[in-house]
């Protein structure tokens, strides 16, 4: 049974950065509902209304993993390992983006699938084989008559953002060699229940894994998770080691059984967890305008950090806008000038010295918050706040 537990309200397509400010409308299809549901018999939580991809993964898609150093050095961090531990002699990557992962291989040993025009374009101009098109069972065939089998098939923050999880895994199993390795890395459900991160909800996040949601969907297609490791990145992620249950080779982890332990001491499995997480969420929501209200009051400016898909997410569930919020910054080439859909606030382009204008940050990308205090040591130094919704409203000291 398929329970609705959170409603989100009026949404606009979370990358979808309008170039002129602009009132959007849901009669004209430019906004959706947002809600979020549990399936109590596989465990999935995914949004309700499914966007079709072409809309959302097209030639003109803003985001780029590269531009970020926390995940460059995660994609290098594990190259390493696969090379070290799994060896494998042709390595693909579904969502390979602007190739901060595959550029770590050489060219003759990895395959990319990106559908996002614009960022193929990017990895295939230094001579990676890039398939533009979207992950799908008619590429494979051609993909499999070409190459036979790959022995590592791997896919971070992609799988979730495809409707058809069934064409996705028949699709692996069609390609995948007898000893190959699946690896995907995905939000993790449980920290995001846990840190009450309600942004990690948007258009393009059809779903939000749990191991014990994986565990159910990998099992009719003979396949089952043998090791896990919960992951820093993108507010709390976790990577899942997959193979095929006749490959003997790989032992299964202790670390998989403590996360389906810790999943279940949490209640995944129920849905009182995700009742309590919506009231949680309307509480922050609350929260985070009084703080945001009284700095209005106080003739304070607030800078919005990272123009983040999360934060569209927020900006359109607590509808703020530049009264409250005066700018956004970020380094991303596609968002410079344009505007934070459904709010209209002005995407400015990140220099160093553009914080000295404000006297509040809101962290749009929270997820590098260590990274960007980091980076803005002198401005902290001299009393610039940074503002925060995870793991609750805040002003940071």
């Amino acid at each position: 049974m398929i329970k609705k537990f959170l409603d989100l309200g009026l949404q606009p397509l979370a990358n979808k950065y309008q170039k002129k400010s602009t009132k959007l409308s849901a009669s004209k299809g430019q906004l959706y509902n947002l809600n979020v549901s549990f399936n109590t018999k596989s465990k999935l939580v995914s949004i309700s209304k499914r966007i079709p991809s072409e809309k959302m993964f097209n030639s003109k898609y803003p985001y780029r993993s590269s531009m970020s150093h926390t995940m460059r050095t995660s994609f290098k961090n594990l190259s390493k390992k696969i090379k070290k531990k799994f060896k494998p002699d042709l390595l693909l990557e579904i969502g390979s983006n602007d190739g901060a992962l595959i550029k770590n291989f050489k060219k003759e040993n990895v395959i990319g699938v990106e559908p996002c025009k614009n960022l193929a374009k990017i990895t295939k101009k230094d001579g990676f084989l890039i398939y533009a098109q979207y992950w799908n069972f008619d590429l494979v065939k051609k993909i499999k008559k070409r190459f036979n089998s790959v022995d590592v098939i791997y896919s971070a923050n992609t799988i979730t953002h495809i409707n058809d999880l069934n064409n996705v895994f028949k699709s692996i199993n069609y390609l995948l060699s007898n000893e190959g390795i699946l690896i995907i890395e995905d939000p993790s459900l449980l920290e995001c229940l846990k840190k009450n991160s309600y942004d990690q909800f948007y258009n393009e996040h059809i779903y939000l894994f749990s191991a014990l949601a994986v565990k159910n969907l990998l099992n009719k297609f003979g396949f089952e998770i043998f090791d896990i490791e919960n992951l820093s990145t993108h507010g709390g992620s976790l990577r899942y080691y997959i193979k095929r249950k006749t490959n003997k080779k790989q032992k299964i982890s202790s670390r998989l059984n403590i996360q389906i332990k810790n999943e279940i001491k949490f209640g995944l499995h129920k849905f009182e967890a995700y009742k309590k997480f919506s009231v949680n969420v309307l509480k922050s929501k609350i929260k985070l305008l009084q703080i945001l209200n009284k700095i209005k009051k106080d003739k304070k400016k607030i800078l919005g950090y990272g123009a983040t898909a999360k934060a569209v997410t927020v900006l359109n569930y607590c509808n703020i806008n530049k009264d409250l919020i005066y700018n956004f910054t970020d380094t991303t080439p596609e968002k410079i000038n344009k505007y934070m859909p459904g709010k209209n606030i002005k995407i400015l382009r990140y220099n160093k010295n553009i914080l000295k204008n404000y006297d509040y940050v809101f962290l749009g990308a929270w997820n590098f918050k260590k990274e960007i205090i980091k980076k803005e040591k002198k401005f902290v130094k001299k009393g610039l706040r940074f503002i925060t919704h995870i793991p609750f409203p805040r002003i940071l000291s």
